[in-house]
């Protein structure tokens, strides 16, 4: 897997999330500005509702867009079998006799890209399954709980 293709799709999808925010932000914009908005009596609050939103969305494509700068600026790592787990790690893992690939970023965790045949999940460092990975290296196996639930983990190698 080629991370430097990995990081043009985190960027994109971030890209795609950013478009659709702006978009939404400034239809609820319009709609808590529209005249039509404007409250009736004292409980109406359509257009005070309208505003929240898209204060809220707003906020939350300054996120994306903190996020599309941090990966744009991210200086990727090679990893080999005997290093340990750091940023841009890109790792397999045996997760409860099932594979998953990770890629630890500084951002989004969560987001899910696709990357040839195998999807790639993006957790941070500050996560409870990036604080677990960070510092473990290729055939290390531990157990630990996660929101109540133990799981089992191998580390099948690190790129």
């Amino acid at each position: 897997m080629n991370k430097k293709q990995l990081l043009k799709k985190i960027v994109a999808a971030l890209n795609k999330s950013l478009r659709l925010l702006e978009n939404a932000a400034r239809a609820s914009h319009a709609e808590a500005t529209h005249e039509s908005s404007k409250a009736e009596n004292k409980y109406d609050t359509r257009g005070l509702e309208a505003a929240y939103l898209a204060g809220g969305q707003a906020r939350q494509a300054k996120e994306i867009l903190d996020a599309i700068t941090a990966y744009e600026s991210l200086t990727l790592k090679d990893f080999g079998p005997g290093d340990a787990i750091d940023l841009t790690a890109l790792a397999d893992v045996e997760l409860d006799g099932a594979m998953a690939s990770f890629f630890i970023g500084p951002k989004n965790g969560g987001l899910e890209v696709e990357l040839g045949s195998r999807e790639v999940t993006i957790i941070t460092p500050q996560s409870p399954l990036g604080r677990n990975l960070i510092g473990k290296k290729t055939g290390d196996r531990w157990t630990t709980t996660i929101a109540g639930a133990i799981s089992k983990y191998h580390v099948l190698s690190v790129r």
